[in-house]
């Protein structure tokens, strides 16, 4: 038995694997107007390694969502494992262009990644990536769903972080699509970080088995709507607790420069708190 099961892991490994190598050709092959590895090594661009390291840990969530759960036999598994898998890799990289044009839609990501090394950009890309690929797992880990399941909540889930984008921009008292297309990276990282914890709360809202569409549906909502109350509120405990005596929009845009560590501690602050909450309910 310990020896079968073995076996089984390291096929579901092996073909993980794949499908990993699957997404980066992928990847590649839509982005052929730029060479990775001269972008990586040789202008040592950080912004590109942040966008690609976002790509790659929203596809691990992905496949991640293939694999977990009860077995229903290796052979049918594997069936799951190579249709789910390719759709995943495809609607991960589909959530590139609603990036471009509706979550970072005041200017041009490529060229503030590519050109302007934009660290900031690439920050919240690495976000948008991961999310994408949290709410990818959540849709399918569970029994009961399908490929329409999944083809819903990630329509959904990218709704989600257009919303996102609009309420954070509201809550704060600046503009951040201004201040990180100026390349402040502090504000790019806060930013990521709310989008990541509300991710991670909607993500938690649908993992599991699927029952029936209403059901599912109310409870998204119900998730949704609570981490997007609690966007401000998480900012509020970050000046008053985490970071007393200081403005934490002073220290992210009101100086010469930004504190990226300000920037870090409001970051942990609505991914902590996602975790918390997904832990509570």
């Amino acid at each position: 038995m310990i020896f079968d099961n073995l076996i089984s892991a390291i096929i579901y490994l092996l073909c993980c694997y794949f499908l990993f190598w699957l997404g980066k050709l992928v990847y590649d092959l839509i982005h052929r107007d730029f060479n990775v590895s001269d972008e990586l090594v040789k202008k040592d661009n950080c912004a590109f390694a942040l966008s690609l390291v976002g790509y790659y840990l929203g596809l691990v969530f992905a496949i991640g969502g293939v694999i977990v759960g009860e077995s229903n036999g290796l052979l049918e598994d594997l069936i799951d494992i190579f249709v789910y898998g390719p759709i995943a890799i495809i609607l991960l990289n589909f959530s590139t262009f609603i990036n471009d044009k509706l979550i970072l839609y005041r200017f041009n990501n490529k060229k503030e990644i590519l050109k302007d090394q934009n660290a900031g950009t690439g920050v919240v890309e690495l976000a948008v990536y991961l999310a994408t690929g949290m709410i990818i797992f959540g849709s399918i880990s569970g029994e009961g769903g399908g490929i329409l399941t999944l083809l819903v909540f990630w329509v959904i889930g990218q709704l989600s972080l257009i919303i996102i984008g609009f309420a954070y921009n509201f809550i704060t008292p600046y503009c951040i699509h201004e201040h990180i297309e100026k390349d402040n990276v502090a504000v790019g990282i806060s930013y990521a970080g709310a989008i990541i914890g509300v991710a991670n709360i909607v993500s938690h809202s649908i993992s599991g088995d699927f029952s029936n569409w209403s059901e599912s549906l109310i409870t998204y909502a119900g998730y949704f709507v609570l981490g997007i109350i609690l966007l401000p509120l998480i900012r509020l405990f970050t000046d008053k607790v985490l970071l007393p005596g200081e403005k934490l929009t002073d220290e992210i845009v009101n100086q010469e420069k930004p504190n990226l560590g300000a920037a870090f501690i409001d970051a942990f602050s609505y991914i902590g708190s996602s975790l918390l909450i997904t832990w509570c309910f």
